[in-house]
């Protein structure tokens, strides 16, 4: 069976649903929330609070735009986790209240592994086994990629993660919320050999990138000291720089990885997936290291519904299903 499934997204500050059908991903609603830029980061209150106000129109679009009656649907799927508990506790109700009224199965995803699995969404699609980076605010891992429904973590990061690396060094040189768009922006014009930051280095494939950003705050610090206008003189080159230490931390250990498991299928995954510096280079060491490169679209780099969809699919399969007394988990592991 070839099911038609509505799905759910509310992990952080992105409302999102979509509706796949035959293993097609007929559309990907969002309603993105700017609220949270004048406060630097996600506030976790107004976040379900505008869960609350969007999601019904937001379901609703998905439906009519897919041409699709709630009637015809064959399940929901929703983010279950890891993510806000505020925020995904809205999407976990409403799907399951809709599950409930449509007697039809409800299927739980992980917001991690949907992100890698929305490079089946589009062709060209990866080959198993690969390897996948999935890189965003909240997380850092490599993942070895066997099957849609069977992943390991070969390395993760230690404490920040690389997109929260990039926003809070965003923040110190006063860019607006986000800042890693905004870095990435600005170092396409800048030199990216202009300065260097200290990192920490760590064994194996894991990542560390607190070392960087407290670097990155003592240097920006002490040449302000002697400049005032350092900052603003040196702008573009500060971003171009900044970018190229954090994209070579994380190269550095994807290459081990490839060499280590002989693996030479590559995707990433996840919000700093759209960052056009990290895209290039990885298709720079697709030359050197003979990869094949899988990159989504950038709507299918953020958080979305489709690729919450997309994994919804490959558990219905499966016949991976929730019971209704399945409550979201902030820190769902990523075996879950």
């Amino acid at each position: 069976m070839q099911p038609t499934i509505l799905a759910i997204e509310s992990s952080c500050d992105e409302t999102s649903a979509a509706v796949i059908q035959n293993g097609k991903v007929l559309n990907n609603v969002i309603a993105t929330q700017s609220i949270h830029e004048i406060y630097g980061g996600v506030v976790p209150e107004l976040a379900s609070r505008a869960h609350q106000q969007h999601i019904i129109p937001i379901v609703a679009s998905a439906l009519k735009e897919a041409k699709i009656k709630s009637s015809e649907l064959d399940a929901i799927a929703f983010t279950r986790g890891p993510g806000l508990l505020g925020a995904l506790l809205v999407g976990a109700s409403f799907a399951k209240g809709l599950a409930m009224a449509l007697d039809i199965p409800l299927i739980a995803v992980n917001h991690m592994k949907a992100h890698i699995l929305a490079h089946f969404i589009d062709d060209p699609k990866p080959e198993f086994p690969f390897l996948c980076l999935t890189v965003s605010g909240g997380h850092t891992q490599i993942v070895k990629v066997n099957n849609p429904l069977d992943m390991e973590i070969l390395g993760e990061t230690r404490d920040d993660a690389v997109g929260e690396a990039f926003d809070k060094c965003a923040k110190i040189i006063d860019l607006p919320y986000p800042g890693g768009p905004h870095i990435d922006k600005l170092a396409m014009t800048g030199n990216p050999n202009a300065f260097t930051f200290g990192k920490a280095d760590m064994d194996g494939l894991d990542f560390s990138f607190s070392g960087i950003k407290t670097s990155f705050l003592y240097f920006i610090r002490d040449q302000m000291k002697n400049d005032q206008a350092f900052i603003t003189n040196n702008i573009n080159d500060i971003a171009a720089s900044l970018q190229k230490n954090l994209i070579d931390m994380l190269l550095e250990k994807l290459i081990q990885a490839s060499k280590k498991f002989n693996i030479n299928q590559i995707a990433i995954a996840g919000g700093v997936a759209a960052n056009k510096g990290l895209r290039t280079r990885l298709e720079e060491e697709s030359q050197t290291h003979h990869w094949k490169v899988f990159i989504p679209e950038f709507q299918y780099c953020t958080d979305n519904a489709g690729m919450i969809a997309m994994a919804a699919h490959f558990q219905f399969l499966e016949g991976d299903f929730s019971t209704l007394d399945i409550t979201p988990d902030p820190r769902l592991p990523f075996s879950s």
